[in-house]
This record gives C-alpha cells, structure tokens and sequence, in this order.
C-alpha cells in the first residue's frame, strides 16, 4: 500500500510538472514572438524592470558564488596539507563540476547579453529614423 501510494504521488507530481513546463515553453515562446515583431512599448508582465532586475542580479551573484566555491575548492585541493587525503575524483564528479563551470559562465553571459540588448529591444517611443535615405 506505502509504494502504491508513493508511485501515484510521482506520477502526479511528474504530470503536474509537465504541464507547468509545457505553461512556461508557451510563455518563453510567445514573449520571444512579441519581441521579434517590433514592440515598441514598455514592456509588461514579466519582463518589467521590478522583476527583470531583481532575477538579473540573483542570476549573476549565484554565478559569481558557484565560480568562486569552485575556485576555491581547487585552490584547497591543490593545497600541500591536502595532499596525504587526496583522492582522485571519478569521471562523474569531474563532469559535474565542469558542467557548473559552464551553466556559470553562460548565465554570466546571458545576462550581459539580456543587460546590452534590453534597451534596444524594448525601447520607449517611436521607432528610430531611418539613417539610409529612400530605403525605408
């Protein structure tokens, strides 16, 4: 009865899962399409600066703490009183550091992407004048 009980929570938690994902691709997906046609107004929802920015500079300061623990993590590890308990690490424990290295690092640069591109995505007022004459 306790595994039972236990299966049928999983799965409803995993069809529950599911289905905010497939909410959150929805979202990603027509807010991509809505920057892609032109908007020129300030941007609502989600995508305003009260929300933006907070999410902008947790994403960039867990990025910053998980490089500097992986950091000093090797900085010990390196250490000469270290070396007597020093184990070599498997493949598994390599690839995972290495994967947090490099989720850190993109989160690093999309955030420096979503900081550069914003304002001229999201711009307020009219669109700029055309710089090429007869062309537009």
């Amino acid at each position: 009865m306790g595994w039972a009980s236990f299966l049928l929570a999983l799965l409803q938690s995993l069809c529950t899962a599911v289905f905010a994902i497939s909410g959150v691709r929805v979202a990603i997906g027509l807010s991509a399409l809505a920057a892609a046609s032109g908007i020129y107004a300030p941007a609502k929802g989600w995508h305003q600066d009260a929300i933006r920015i907070p999410m902008l500079i947790v994403a960039t300061i867990g990025a910053v703490i998980n490089l500097v623990v992986i950091a000093w993590m090797r900085h010990l590890r390196n250490q000469p009183s270290a070396q007597w308990r020093r184990r070599e690490r498997s493949a598994k424990e390599k690839r995972s550091e290495r994967l947090q290295i490099i989720l850190a690092i993109v989160t690093l640069v999309l955030v420096g992407i979503e900081t550069w591109t914003h304002p001229m995505v999201h711009r307020k007022g009219p669109p700029p004048p055309c710089r090429i004459a007869h062309t537009c």
